[in-house]
């Protein structure tokens, strides 16, 4: 059985005049919310199991999708207080039943290889995290990542123009990666867990050219109308 957790808690602040009222991954995409058409990739991926991760507005999502959906059973984790990315996700990974999991943004979608993600998880040793990364011709709006044979050796600040490595948004991980931490309730993934602790952590870094979406900003959400009903047209893991 493959597991994933959706981190699908976004408040979606910037998508207010476009998508009112709406946790992110619920943002309206050519007439279908965004959050379907992940886990449409996430079926073709042969994930079987998925947590999802919410918080603002949890009964949109909740309503809309039940406990399954097509072929991958759906179970929920629901944040009453926000907690952050690291905080839902590790709160989430204690319903994983294996022994690891895929984790992903509910508001980005990367169409890679998941089992490339995980050969090269098992190929380095299962208590590595690895962290998909995507080259863009500019970087600036995520920052960029360092990567130095293989492994991450530093998230570098959002602003800085021009071409790099950016996190895109899908990792795997071991069940209990967070539990040799003492972190607190709310933290945030990148910043307070990965970056804060690259010595320890030792992240492994795959880069992918895969097609990237992420609907955060009202000109991305509209460039999605075009692009993921195309998108859907092809088999995962080509390039389009």
């Amino acid at each position: 059985m493959m597991e994933a957790i959706v981190l699908a808690g976004g408040l979606g602040t910037r998508l207010r005049n476009v998508a009112p009222g709406l946790p992110k991954p619920m943002a309206p995409v050519a007439g279908r919310p965004f959050l379907t058409y992940l886990l449409d990739y996430l079926a073709a991926q042969c994930i079987t199991r998925t947590i999802l991760s919410v918080g603002y507005r949890h009964e949109a999502i909740t309503s809309f999708f039940g406990t399954r959906y097509g072929s991958i059973e759906l179970e929920y984790c629901i944040e009453h207080e926000l907690l952050g990315t690291g905080g839902g996700l590790c709160r989430a990974a204690t319903l994983i039943q294996g022994d690891s999991f895929f984790a992903l943004n509910g508001d980005t979608l990367l169409r890679l290889d998941y089992h490339a993600l995980e050969a090269l998880a098992r190929n380095v040793g299962s208590r590595n995290i690895v962290v998909a990364l995507r080259s863009l011709p500019d970087a600036a709006r995520y920052g960029s990542v360092t990567l130095e044979a293989g492994r991450i050796t530093g998230f570098n600040a959002k602003g800085t123009p021009g071409p790099g490595l950016i996190n895109g948004g899908v990792y795997w991980m071991p069940k209990h990666i967070f539990d040799s931490f003492s972190m607190p309730p709310k933290f945030s993934l990148e910043q307070d867990f990965l970056e804060s602790r690259l010595d320890e952590l030792q992240p492994v870094g795959l880069v992918t050219d895969a097609p990237f979406i992420d609907i955060g900003l009202p000109e991305s959400l509209e460039q999605a109308q075009i692009l993921l009903p195309q998108w859907s047209k092809f088999p995962p893991g080509s390039n389009h």
